[in-house]
């Protein structure tokens, strides 16, 4: 009796894991038009603490702006830990956008990096960054050049992961936009803001997001124009505009 019982239960219990959730107001008449949300892009980030267990617990907690959390954190030695499913919204980019999405937490897969913000990044968590992104890229579907910063979508509130960061290293891995070796010179009528938006930069706060652009891609912080910069991000722009039309551009959220 009681092992029948439990069958029952169990069988109960799996058709209840397996039913989706209905409000049982309403008469269901299922569609099969939808999908799982899934990531679209890949943030990094830097913690800024001491240690990778601090950070741990900051994630598990909250922090002085209330509670946070990320999909991944990789420590100084390599180590992996995962925090949040990845089919879940974690809560890590808060504030931003980019190309034209304004909810990154339920867009992106969020990385925290252990770091101290003034050190080099380390040579294991380097490579277990490229194992991660090997993996997500390839599983989720996610195109491999869309790996932006914290400060790349936040640019007036984050600076991370930093201006040490290797961004170069992870272009020569295939992973990010990056320029070519020698950038064409743009052309005459060339608009460096226009690029800089169709990158995906937000330009509410102009100088803003030249500062993010710099940090990422010439390891500065200067909010005015450099001589090399319209070169860089017409080079930027082409590659973007070459993608093959299987690659499939950023969905713009709709109402």
């Amino acid at each position: 009796m009681r092992g029948a019982i439990a069958v029952l239960l169990a069988a109960c219990l799996g058709a209840c894991a397996s039913t989706p959730p209905r409000n049982p107001l309403a008469q269901w008449h299922g569609s099969p038009n939808h999908n799982a949300r899934s990531a679209q892009l890949i943030v990094l980030h830097q913690t800024e603490m001491d240690s990778a267990q601090a950070a741990l617990l900051t994630l598990r907690t909250r922090n002085a702006q209330g509670r946070v959390s990320a999909h991944y954190l990789i420590g100084n030695d390599g180590r992996l830990y995962q925090l949040v499913s990845e089919d879940a919204r974690a809560w890590h980019a808060g504030a931003a956008r980019w190309a034209g999405l304004h909810d990154l937490n339920s867009a992106s897969i969020g990385i925290e990096l252990d770091n101290d913000g003034h050190s080099a990044f380390s040579e294991p968590q380097l490579q277990a960054l490229l194992r991660v992104l090997a993996d997500l890229t390839a599983r989720l579907d996610i195109p491999r050049h869309l790996i932006v910063a914290h400060g790349d979508i936040a640019p007036t509130r984050k600076h991370d992961p930093g201006v040490l960061f290797p961004w170069p290293r992870l272009a020569q891995a295939g992973f990010g936009l990056w320029p070519r070796a020698v950038p064409a010179a743009p052309p005459p009528r060339f608009d460096p803001w226009l690029a800089l938006r169709v990158i995906g930069y937000d330009l509410r706060d102009p100088a803003a997001a030249v500062r993010a652009f710099h940090r990422h891609y010439r390891a500065s912080e200067g909010d005015a124009w450099e001589p090399e910069d319209a070169a860089i991000l017409y080079d930027l722009q082409q590659q973007l505009l070459q993608l093959p039309p299987t690659a499939e551009p950023m969905a713009t959220p709709s109402l």
